[in-house]
Protein backbone atom coordinates (compact mmCIF):
# COMPACT_ATOMS: atom_id res chain seq x y z
CA UNK A 1 0.00 0.00 0.00
CA UNK A 2 2.87 2.52 0.76
CA UNK A 3 5.01 1.24 -2.34
CA UNK A 4 1.55 2.49 -4.70
CA UNK A 5 1.31 5.68 -2.53
CA UNK A 6 4.30 6.44 -3.06
CA UNK A 7 4.45 5.57 -6.84
CA UNK A 8 1.39 8.28 -7.43
CA UNK A 9 2.53 10.66 -4.77
CA UNK A 10 3.63 13.55 -7.37
CA UNK A 11 -0.03 13.26 -8.81
CA UNK A 12 -1.63 13.47 -5.79
CA UNK A 13 0.03 16.39 -4.81
CA UNK A 14 -0.74 18.03 -8.27
CA UNK A 15 -4.65 16.92 -7.69
CA UNK A 16 -4.63 18.37 -4.09
CA UNK A 17 -3.05 21.64 -6.12
CA UNK A 18 -5.73 21.65 -8.64
CA UNK A 19 -8.46 21.45 -5.84
CA UNK A 20 -7.20 24.63 -4.53
CA UNK A 21 -6.41 26.37 -7.80
CA UNK A 22 -9.72 25.32 -8.89
CA UNK A 23 -11.93 26.20 -5.67
CA UNK A 24 -10.29 29.25 -5.02
CA UNK A 25 -9.71 30.89 -8.59
CA UNK A 26 -11.69 29.17 -11.17
CA UNK A 27 -14.90 28.35 -9.77
CA UNK A 28 -15.27 32.38 -8.85
CA UNK A 29 -14.34 33.06 -12.66
CA UNK A 30 -17.22 30.43 -14.13
CA UNK A 31 -19.52 31.57 -10.88
CA UNK A 32 -20.54 35.05 -13.33
CA UNK A 33 -21.84 32.41 -15.55
CA UNK A 34 -24.27 30.49 -13.53
CA UNK A 35 -25.21 33.76 -11.64
CA UNK A 36 -26.44 35.56 -14.82
CA UNK A 37 -28.05 31.73 -16.30
CA UNK A 38 -30.21 32.04 -13.09
CA UNK A 39 -30.94 36.28 -12.87
CA UNK A 40 -33.76 38.32 -13.23
CA UNK A 41 -34.57 39.64 -16.64
CA UNK A 42 -33.70 43.27 -14.73
CA UNK A 43 -30.25 42.06 -14.25
CA UNK A 44 -29.76 40.88 -18.41
CA UNK A 45 -31.33 43.55 -19.78
CA UNK A 46 -28.67 45.96 -18.78
CA UNK A 47 -26.34 44.26 -20.89
CA UNK A 48 -28.58 45.51 -23.59
CA UNK A 49 -27.71 48.79 -22.67
CA UNK A 50 -25.32 50.85 -25.29
CA UNK A 51 -23.90 52.92 -22.46
CA UNK A 52 -22.54 49.59 -21.26
CA UNK A 53 -20.87 48.40 -24.07
CA UNK A 54 -19.57 52.12 -24.80
CA UNK A 55 -17.77 52.09 -21.62
CA UNK A 56 -16.69 48.75 -21.74
CA UNK A 57 -14.72 49.95 -24.93
CA UNK A 58 -13.61 53.27 -23.41
CA UNK A 59 -12.05 50.68 -20.79
CA UNK A 60 -10.34 48.76 -22.99
CA UNK A 61 -9.00 51.86 -25.40
CA UNK A 62 -7.83 53.20 -22.43
CA UNK A 63 -5.96 50.33 -20.78
CA UNK A 64 -4.03 49.81 -24.33
CA UNK A 65 -3.35 53.68 -24.45
CA UNK A 66 -2.08 52.81 -20.79
CA UNK A 67 -0.06 49.44 -22.07
CA UNK A 68 1.54 51.70 -25.19
CA UNK A 69 2.58 54.52 -23.10
CA UNK A 70 4.22 52.26 -20.51
CA UNK A 71 5.96 50.08 -23.43
CA UNK A 72 7.28 53.44 -24.66
CA UNK A 73 8.71 53.99 -21.55
CA UNK A 74 10.34 50.86 -20.46
CA UNK A 75 11.62 49.03 -23.36
CA UNK A 76 14.50 51.80 -23.45
CA UNK A 77 14.97 51.84 -20.02
CA UNK A 78 14.65 48.09 -19.73
CA UNK A 79 17.53 48.22 -22.57
CA UNK A 80 19.65 51.00 -21.06
CA UNK A 81 19.30 49.59 -17.42
CA UNK A 82 19.95 45.74 -18.22
CA UNK A 83 23.19 45.78 -20.70
CA UNK A 84 23.94 49.92 -21.03
CA UNK A 85 27.17 51.32 -19.52
CA UNK A 86 24.77 53.78 -17.75
CA UNK A 87 26.50 55.59 -14.36
CA UNK A 88 24.82 54.28 -11.42
CA UNK A 89 22.09 52.17 -13.55
CA UNK A 90 21.55 49.62 -10.81
CA UNK A 91 20.75 52.88 -8.08
CA UNK A 92 18.62 54.25 -11.11
CA UNK A 93 17.20 50.90 -12.13
CA UNK A 94 16.06 50.37 -8.06
CA UNK A 95 14.72 54.17 -8.04
CA UNK A 96 12.84 53.55 -11.25
CA UNK A 97 10.98 50.37 -10.05
CA UNK A 98 10.19 50.91 -6.33
CA UNK A 99 6.83 52.81 -7.02
CA UNK A 100 5.71 49.29 -9.18
CA UNK A 101 5.35 47.80 -5.82
CA UNK A 102 2.90 50.14 -4.59
CA UNK A 103 -1.13 50.63 -4.94
CA UNK A 104 -1.12 53.05 -8.00
CA UNK A 105 -3.90 55.15 -6.62
CA UNK A 106 -1.56 55.88 -3.91
CA UNK A 107 0.53 57.38 -6.57
CA UNK A 108 -2.04 59.22 -7.96
CA UNK A 109 -2.57 60.92 -5.02
CA UNK A 110 0.70 62.37 -4.63
CA UNK A 111 0.86 63.76 -8.50
CA UNK A 112 -2.21 65.31 -7.29
CA UNK A 113 -0.25 66.90 -4.63
CA UNK A 114 2.15 67.79 -6.98
CA UNK A 115 0.34 68.81 -9.88
CA UNK A 116 -3.41 70.09 -8.77
CA UNK A 117 -4.91 72.94 -8.29
CA UNK A 118 -2.78 73.77 -4.88
CA UNK A 119 0.13 71.42 -5.87
CA UNK A 120 3.83 72.15 -5.60
CA UNK A 121 3.63 72.29 -9.27
CA UNK A 122 0.06 72.78 -9.96
CA UNK A 123 -2.29 74.91 -11.72
CA UNK A 124 -5.64 75.29 -13.39
CA UNK A 125 -4.41 73.77 -16.69
CA UNK A 126 -2.73 70.80 -14.50
CA UNK A 127 -4.94 70.32 -12.78
CA UNK A 128 -7.63 69.92 -15.37
CA UNK A 129 -5.08 67.60 -17.68
CA UNK A 130 -4.43 65.20 -14.20
CA UNK A 131 -8.24 64.73 -14.08
CA UNK A 132 -8.93 63.59 -17.37
CA UNK A 133 -8.85 60.73 -19.62
CA UNK A 134 -5.49 62.09 -20.36
CA UNK A 135 -4.29 62.20 -16.60
CA UNK A 136 -5.50 58.62 -16.15
CA UNK A 137 -3.27 57.07 -19.15
CA UNK A 138 -0.26 59.21 -17.79
CA UNK A 139 -0.73 58.07 -14.28
CA UNK A 140 -0.57 54.35 -14.77
CA UNK A 141 1.25 54.08 -18.26
CA UNK A 142 3.97 56.26 -15.47
CA UNK A 143 3.47 53.69 -12.84
CA UNK A 144 3.51 50.60 -14.45
CA UNK A 145 6.21 50.95 -16.82
CA UNK A 146 8.44 49.98 -14.54
CA UNK A 147 6.86 46.50 -15.36
CA UNK A 148 7.82 46.78 -18.55
CA UNK A 149 11.66 48.11 -17.63
CA UNK A 150 12.58 45.20 -15.09
CA UNK A 151 11.26 42.39 -17.59
CA UNK A 152 12.97 43.84 -20.44
CA UNK A 153 16.17 44.48 -18.58
CA UNK A 154 16.18 40.98 -17.04
CA UNK A 155 15.20 39.44 -20.68
CA UNK A 156 18.23 40.80 -22.18
CA UNK A 157 20.46 40.56 -19.62
CA UNK A 158 19.77 36.45 -20.05
CA UNK A 159 20.44 36.48 -23.92
CA UNK A 160 22.83 34.01 -24.81
CA UNK A 161 26.21 35.80 -24.25
CA UNK A 162 27.64 33.84 -27.96
CA UNK A 163 24.79 35.79 -29.72
CA UNK A 164 25.58 39.31 -28.41
CA UNK A 165 29.32 38.73 -28.80
CA UNK A 166 29.03 37.90 -32.42
CA UNK A 167 26.85 41.04 -32.99
CA UNK A 168 29.50 42.99 -31.47
CA UNK A 169 32.08 42.22 -33.88
CA UNK A 170 30.23 43.62 -36.85
CA UNK A 171 27.38 46.13 -35.07
CA UNK A 172 27.36 49.41 -32.85
CA UNK A 173 26.41 48.48 -29.56
CA UNK A 174 23.35 50.80 -29.93
CA UNK A 175 22.33 48.21 -33.21
CA UNK A 176 23.33 45.32 -31.09
CA UNK A 177 20.71 46.41 -28.47
CA UNK A 178 17.99 46.83 -31.05
CA UNK A 179 18.52 44.04 -33.21
CA UNK A 180 20.00 41.22 -31.14
CA UNK A 181 18.89 41.87 -27.33
CA UNK A 182 15.44 43.32 -28.21
CA UNK A 183 14.02 40.26 -30.56
CA UNK A 184 15.82 37.62 -28.38
CA UNK A 185 13.49 39.34 -25.01
CA UNK A 186 10.48 39.51 -27.12
CA UNK A 187 8.54 36.83 -24.59
CA UNK A 188 9.46 39.30 -21.87
CA UNK A 189 8.29 42.07 -23.98
CA UNK A 190 4.97 40.03 -24.54
CA UNK A 191 4.62 39.65 -21.27
CA UNK A 192 5.24 42.68 -20.16
CA UNK A 193 2.62 44.17 -22.66
CA UNK A 194 -0.10 41.51 -20.72
CA UNK A 195 0.62 42.43 -17.32
CA UNK A 196 0.36 46.19 -18.15
CA UNK A 197 -2.94 45.32 -20.21
CA UNK A 198 -4.12 42.96 -16.96
CA UNK A 199 -3.60 45.73 -14.59
CA UNK A 200 -4.83 48.78 -15.69
CA UNK A 201 -7.71 46.92 -17.25
CA UNK A 202 -8.51 45.85 -13.67
CA UNK A 203 -7.31 49.31 -11.88
CA UNK A 204 -10.37 50.90 -9.57
CA UNK A 205 -8.52 53.27 -7.57
CA UNK A 206 -7.23 55.70 -10.01
CA UNK A 207 -10.11 56.54 -12.28
CA UNK A 208 -12.36 57.04 -9.45
CA UNK A 209 -9.99 59.24 -7.86
CA UNK A 210 -9.41 60.86 -11.50
CA UNK A 211 -13.28 61.00 -11.84
CA UNK A 212 -13.14 58.95 -15.39
CA UNK A 213 -15.52 56.41 -15.55
CA UNK A 214 -14.20 52.84 -16.17
CA UNK A 215 -16.27 49.75 -16.48
CA UNK A 216 -14.91 48.27 -12.94
CA UNK A 217 -16.25 51.16 -11.22
CA UNK A 218 -19.90 50.30 -12.69
CA UNK A 219 -19.38 46.68 -11.08
CA UNK A 220 -17.95 48.21 -7.93
CA UNK A 221 -20.59 51.10 -7.56
CA UNK A 222 -23.50 47.74 -7.88
CA UNK A 223 -21.59 45.80 -4.50
CA UNK A 224 -19.58 48.84 -2.12
CA UNK A 225 -21.49 51.71 -3.63
CA UNK A 226 -24.47 53.47 -2.51
CA UNK A 227 -26.00 51.59 -6.04
CA UNK A 228 -26.08 48.33 -4.32
CA UNK A 229 -27.84 45.20 -6.64
CA UNK A 230 -25.73 42.44 -6.93
CA UNK A 231 -27.23 40.68 -10.04
CA UNK A 232 -26.54 43.79 -11.81
CA UNK A 233 -23.14 43.21 -10.42
CA UNK A 234 -22.76 39.81 -11.71
CA UNK A 235 -24.68 41.20 -15.24
CA UNK A 236 -21.56 43.27 -16.24
CA UNK A 237 -19.17 41.05 -15.20
CA UNK A 238 -20.03 39.08 -18.22
CA UNK A 239 -18.78 41.23 -20.73
CA UNK A 240 -14.91 40.96 -18.83
CA UNK A 241 -14.62 36.90 -19.20
CA UNK A 242 -14.06 36.75 -23.12
CA UNK A 243 -11.44 39.61 -22.23
CA UNK A 244 -9.32 37.25 -20.03
CA UNK A 245 -10.04 34.46 -22.38
CA UNK A 246 -8.26 36.39 -24.83
CA UNK A 247 -5.59 37.41 -22.69
CA UNK A 248 -4.94 33.93 -21.66
CA UNK A 249 -4.88 32.99 -25.67
CA UNK A 250 -2.27 35.92 -26.15
CA UNK A 251 -0.28 34.60 -23.32
CA UNK A 252 -0.16 30.80 -24.57
CA UNK A 253 0.68 32.74 -27.73
CA UNK A 254 3.61 34.79 -27.41
CA UNK A 255 4.69 33.54 -23.91
CA UNK A 256 3.74 30.20 -22.51
CA UNK A 257 7.11 28.41 -21.78
CA UNK A 258 9.49 31.09 -22.57
CA UNK A 259 8.25 33.03 -19.51
CA UNK A 260 10.16 30.69 -17.45
CA UNK A 261 13.59 32.43 -19.19
CA UNK A 262 12.09 35.44 -18.66
CA UNK A 263 12.97 35.46 -14.62
CA UNK A 264 16.14 33.45 -14.94
CA UNK A 265 19.26 34.86 -16.08
CA UNK A 266 21.52 32.05 -17.94
CA UNK A 267 24.44 33.84 -18.90
CA UNK A 268 27.15 34.87 -16.64
CA UNK A 269 27.87 38.50 -15.54
CA UNK A 270 29.33 40.57 -18.76
CA UNK A 271 30.61 43.65 -19.57
CA UNK A 272 28.15 46.36 -20.13
CA UNK A 273 28.14 47.73 -23.80
CA UNK A 274 29.62 51.14 -24.34
CA UNK A 275 27.07 54.07 -25.51
CA UNK A 276 29.91 56.22 -26.42
CA UNK A 277 28.87 59.74 -27.16
CA UNK A 278 24.89 58.67 -26.38
CA UNK A 279 26.58 58.24 -22.88
CA UNK A 280 25.45 61.25 -20.77
CA UNK A 281 21.93 62.41 -22.76
CA UNK A 282 20.92 58.57 -22.16
CA UNK A 283 22.43 58.75 -18.32
CA UNK A 284 20.34 61.89 -18.17
CA UNK A 285 17.16 60.61 -19.83
CA UNK A 286 17.21 57.46 -17.49
CA UNK A 287 17.54 59.73 -14.39
CA UNK A 288 15.22 61.77 -14.93
CA UNK A 289 12.93 59.01 -15.79
CA UNK A 290 14.13 57.48 -12.11
CA UNK A 291 13.06 61.04 -10.76
CA UNK A 292 9.63 61.25 -12.30
CA UNK A 293 8.96 57.66 -10.81
CA UNK A 294 9.91 58.77 -6.95
CA UNK A 295 8.47 62.16 -7.21
CA UNK A 296 5.00 61.39 -6.34
CA UNK A 297 6.44 59.87 -3.52
CA UNK A 298 8.59 62.70 -2.05
CA UNK A 299 4.83 64.95 -2.63
CA UNK A 300 3.45 62.64 -0.51
CA UNK A 301 6.12 63.13 2.18
CA UNK A 302 6.29 67.00 1.79
CA UNK A 303 2.50 66.68 2.60
CA UNK A 304 2.53 64.23 5.15
CA UNK A 305 5.14 66.73 7.23
CA UNK A 306 2.78 69.68 6.90
CA UNK A 307 0.00 68.90 9.45
CA UNK A 308 -0.36 65.19 9.98
CA UNK A 309 -0.14 65.25 13.64
CA UNK A 310 3.13 62.58 13.82
CA UNK A 311 3.35 59.37 13.64
CA UNK A 312 0.64 58.56 16.86
CA UNK A 313 -1.90 60.40 14.78
CA UNK A 314 -0.78 58.01 11.65
CA UNK A 315 -1.29 54.90 13.64
CA UNK A 316 -4.58 56.11 15.35
CA UNK A 317 -5.98 57.03 12.03
CA UNK A 318 -4.90 53.59 10.58
CA UNK A 319 -6.46 51.26 13.17
CA UNK A 320 -5.90 47.20 12.66
CA UNK A 321 -5.51 47.81 8.80
CA UNK A 322 -1.45 47.52 8.72
CA UNK A 323 -1.78 44.45 10.39
CA UNK A 324 -4.72 42.85 8.56
CA UNK A 325 -2.43 43.34 5.18
CA UNK A 326 0.26 42.34 6.30
CA UNK A 327 -1.23 38.92 8.48
CA UNK A 328 -3.28 38.28 4.82
CA UNK A 329 -0.60 38.71 2.56
CA UNK A 330 2.10 36.66 4.37
CA UNK A 331 -0.28 33.63 4.92
CA UNK A 332 -1.19 34.40 1.06
CA UNK A 333 2.09 34.53 -0.05
CA UNK A 334 3.01 31.73 1.92
CA UNK A 335 0.42 29.45 0.46
CA UNK A 336 0.47 30.87 -2.99
CA UNK A 337 4.68 29.89 -2.87
CA UNK A 338 3.71 26.46 -1.84
CA UNK A 339 1.22 25.61 -4.57
CA UNK A 340 4.03 27.34 -6.95
CA UNK A 341 6.72 24.68 -5.63
CA UNK A 342 4.67 22.20 -6.73
CA UNK A 343 2.98 23.27 -10.01
CA UNK A 344 6.08 25.38 -10.80
CA UNK A 345 8.28 22.47 -10.08
CA UNK A 346 5.76 20.15 -12.22
CA UNK A 347 5.73 22.46 -15.36
CA UNK A 348 9.48 23.25 -15.40
CA UNK A 349 10.05 19.47 -15.74
CA UNK A 350 6.85 18.88 -18.03
CA UNK A 351 4.86 16.83 -16.43
CA UNK A 352 1.33 15.53 -17.37
CA UNK A 353 -1.26 18.28 -16.53
CA UNK A 354 1.08 20.97 -15.20
CA UNK A 355 0.73 23.03 -18.24
CA UNK A 356 -3.24 23.05 -17.68
CA UNK A 357 -3.09 24.23 -14.14
CA UNK A 358 -0.11 26.74 -15.28
CA UNK A 359 -2.43 28.51 -17.66
CA UNK A 360 -5.17 27.80 -15.11
CA UNK A 361 -3.45 30.44 -12.96
CA UNK A 362 -2.50 32.78 -15.65
CA UNK A 363 -5.89 33.02 -16.35
CA UNK A 364 -6.68 33.66 -12.71
CA UNK A 365 -3.99 36.67 -12.89
CA UNK A 366 -5.41 38.27 -16.34
CA UNK A 367 -9.07 37.67 -15.20
CA UNK A 368 -10.10 41.30 -14.38
CA UNK A 369 -10.19 41.81 -10.39
CA UNK A 370 -13.99 42.83 -10.73
CA UNK A 371 -14.73 39.44 -12.08
CA UNK A 372 -12.92 37.48 -9.50
CA UNK A 373 -14.02 39.51 -6.92
CA UNK A 374 -18.03 39.29 -7.69
CA UNK A 375 -17.29 35.59 -8.09
CA UNK A 376 -15.40 34.99 -5.19
CA UNK A 377 -18.27 37.05 -3.11
CA UNK A 378 -20.94 34.62 -4.89
CA UNK A 379 -18.87 31.45 -3.93
CA UNK A 380 -18.12 32.35 -0.17
CA UNK A 381 -21.07 35.12 0.92
CA UNK A 382 -23.30 31.52 2.19
CA UNK A 383 -23.86 30.63 5.69
CA UNK A 384 -21.83 27.71 5.48
CA UNK A 385 -18.52 29.38 4.59
CA UNK A 386 -18.98 32.77 7.28
CA UNK A 387 -16.37 31.36 9.39
CA UNK A 388 -13.64 32.27 6.36
CA UNK A 389 -16.25 35.06 4.52
CA UNK A 390 -16.51 37.21 7.60
CA UNK A 391 -12.66 36.89 8.66
CA UNK A 392 -9.63 37.84 7.47
CA UNK A 393 -9.21 34.43 5.59
CA UNK A 394 -11.37 35.76 2.45
CA UNK A 395 -8.68 38.01 1.86
CA UNK A 396 -6.16 35.15 2.45
CA UNK A 397 -8.88 33.78 -0.13
CA UNK A 398 -9.01 36.42 -2.67
CA UNK A 399 -4.85 37.00 -3.03
CA UNK A 400 -4.21 33.57 -3.40
CA UNK A 401 -6.83 33.28 -6.27
CA UNK A 402 -5.67 35.95 -8.17
CA UNK A 403 -1.44 35.76 -6.92
CA UNK A 404 -1.19 32.17 -7.60
CA UNK A 405 0.26 32.36 -11.17
CA UNK A 406 3.11 34.32 -9.44
CA UNK A 407 4.49 31.65 -7.42
CA UNK A 408 4.11 28.95 -10.28
CA UNK A 409 6.22 30.83 -12.58
CA UNK A 410 8.72 32.37 -10.50
CA UNK A 411 9.32 28.65 -9.12
CA UNK A 412 9.20 27.05 -12.52
CA UNK A 413 11.74 29.83 -13.86
CA UNK A 414 14.14 28.77 -11.11
CA UNK A 415 13.97 25.21 -11.94
CA UNK A 416 13.82 25.34 -15.36
CA UNK A 417 17.91 26.62 -14.89
CA UNK A 418 18.51 23.43 -13.42
CA UNK A 419 19.57 20.15 -14.54
CA UNK A 420 16.77 17.27 -13.48
CA UNK A 421 20.33 14.80 -12.71
CA UNK A 422 19.96 15.69 -9.27
CA UNK A 423 16.22 14.22 -9.08
CA UNK A 424 16.38 11.29 -11.30
CA UNK A 425 19.44 10.19 -9.15
CA UNK A 426 17.23 10.23 -5.90
CA UNK A 427 14.45 8.60 -7.73
CA UNK A 428 16.67 5.86 -9.26
CA UNK A 429 17.94 4.90 -5.62
CA UNK A 430 14.09 4.63 -4.00
CA UNK A 431 13.44 8.25 -2.81
CA UNK A 432 9.96 8.82 -3.44
CA UNK A 433 8.53 12.25 -4.95
CA UNK A 434 7.94 14.07 -1.13
CA UNK A 435 11.21 13.33 -0.36
CA UNK A 436 12.87 14.95 -3.42
CA UNK A 437 10.60 18.00 -3.61
CA UNK A 438 11.35 18.57 0.37
CA UNK A 439 14.86 17.29 0.46
CA UNK A 440 16.57 18.09 -3.23
CA UNK A 441 14.29 20.65 -4.99
CA UNK A 442 13.06 22.93 -1.91
CA UNK A 443 17.07 23.34 -0.72
CA UNK A 444 18.43 23.58 -3.98
CA UNK A 445 16.07 26.34 -4.89
CA UNK A 446 15.43 27.60 -1.91
CA UNK A 447 16.14 31.24 -3.09
CA UNK A 448 13.65 31.06 -6.14
CA UNK A 449 10.72 29.90 -3.57
CA UNK A 450 11.99 32.70 -1.68
CA UNK A 451 11.49 35.12 -4.41
CA UNK A 452 8.22 33.91 -5.14
CA UNK A 453 7.37 34.40 -1.48
CA UNK A 454 8.49 37.70 -1.41
CA UNK A 455 6.91 38.82 -5.14
CA UNK A 456 3.83 37.19 -4.15
CA UNK A 457 3.56 39.13 -0.63
CA UNK A 458 4.59 43.08 -2.40
CA UNK A 459 1.38 41.82 -4.53
CA UNK A 460 -0.67 41.06 -1.99
CA UNK A 461 0.02 44.05 -0.25
CA UNK A 462 -0.56 46.59 -2.99
CA UNK A 463 -3.83 45.07 -3.73
CA UNK A 464 -6.72 47.13 -3.94
CA UNK A 465 -9.63 45.84 -6.86
CA UNK A 466 -9.98 42.71 -5.56
CA UNK A 467 -9.66 43.29 -1.65
CA UNK A 468 -12.51 46.36 -1.22
CA UNK A 469 -15.27 44.22 -2.85
CA UNK A 470 -15.43 42.13 0.48
CA UNK A 471 -13.15 42.64 3.04
CA UNK A 472 -14.53 41.99 6.18
CA UNK A 473 -15.88 44.60 8.89
CA UNK A 474 -12.97 45.52 10.96
CA UNK A 475 -10.81 43.56 8.27
CA UNK A 476 -9.63 46.08 5.95
CA UNK A 477 -6.19 45.96 4.74
CA UNK A 478 -4.70 49.53 4.81
CA UNK A 479 -4.56 50.00 0.56
CA UNK A 480 -8.72 50.31 1.41
CA UNK A 481 -8.61 52.19 4.48
CA UNK A 482 -6.31 55.22 2.60
CA UNK A 483 -8.72 54.57 -0.46
CA UNK A 484 -12.10 55.22 1.92
CA UNK A 485 -10.62 58.35 3.81
CA UNK A 486 -9.41 59.57 0.60
CA UNK A 487 -12.38 61.33 -0.55
CA UNK A 488 -13.22 62.67 3.36
CA UNK A 489 -10.28 62.29 5.47
CA UNK A 490 -7.85 65.10 6.18
CA UNK A 491 -4.92 65.59 3.22
CA UNK A 492 -1.86 65.39 5.58
CA UNK A 493 -3.08 62.06 7.31
CA UNK A 494 -3.80 61.03 4.21
CA UNK A 495 -0.44 61.29 2.73
CA UNK A 496 0.55 59.56 6.30
CA UNK A 497 -1.00 56.71 5.72
CA UNK A 498 0.12 56.62 1.99
CA UNK A 499 4.19 57.13 3.69
CA UNK A 500 3.19 53.99 5.96
CA UNK A 501 2.06 51.78 2.95
CA UNK A 502 5.32 53.05 1.49
CA UNK A 503 7.41 51.79 4.40
CA UNK A 504 6.18 48.98 5.44
CA UNK A 505 6.67 47.82 1.64
CA UNK A 506 10.38 49.00 1.95
CA UNK A 507 10.37 46.52 4.81
CA UNK A 508 9.34 43.46 3.22
CA UNK A 509 11.34 44.20 0.36
CA UNK A 510 13.95 44.62 2.45
CA UNK A 511 13.71 41.70 4.73
CA UNK A 512 13.69 40.07 1.47
CA UNK A 513 16.92 41.51 -0.04
CA UNK A 514 18.55 40.50 4.03
CA UNK A 515 17.38 36.96 2.95
CA UNK A 516 18.86 36.51 -0.35
CA UNK A 517 22.53 38.24 0.77
CA UNK A 518 22.24 35.57 3.51
CA UNK A 519 21.31 32.76 1.43
CA UNK A 520 24.12 33.46 -0.70
CA UNK A 521 26.48 33.94 1.74
CA UNK A 522 29.11 31.44 2.26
Amino acid sequence: MNQRLHRHEQTLFLAGAAAILVLFSIAPWLQPLGEIAAARENSLALLASSRVWMLLLRSLLLSSAVTALALLIGLPLGVLFGRMDVPLRRALWVAHAFPMFLPPFLLALGWFHLLGRQGLLGGESTAALLFSEVGLVFVLGVTLAPIVTSLVAVGVMGVDASLEEAARLVARPWRVATHILLPAASPAIALAAIVVFALALSELGVPMFLRVDVFPAAVFARLGGVDYAPGEAFALALPLVPVAACLLILERRFVGRHSYAVLGLRSGARAPLPLRRLRAPLTAAATIASIVSVAPIAALAIRASRGSGGVATILDWSRRAPLNGVLAAAAAASGISAIGLIVGHAAARRERGASVLDALSVLAFVTPASVLGVGLIAVWNRAATQMIYGTLAILVVGYMARYVAVGVRVVASSVSQSPVHLEEAAAAHGAHFARRLFRIVLPLHARGVMFAWLLAAVFCMRDLETAVLFYPPGGEPLTVRIFTLEANGPESVVAGLALLQVGMTLAVLGLGAFAFLWRRAP
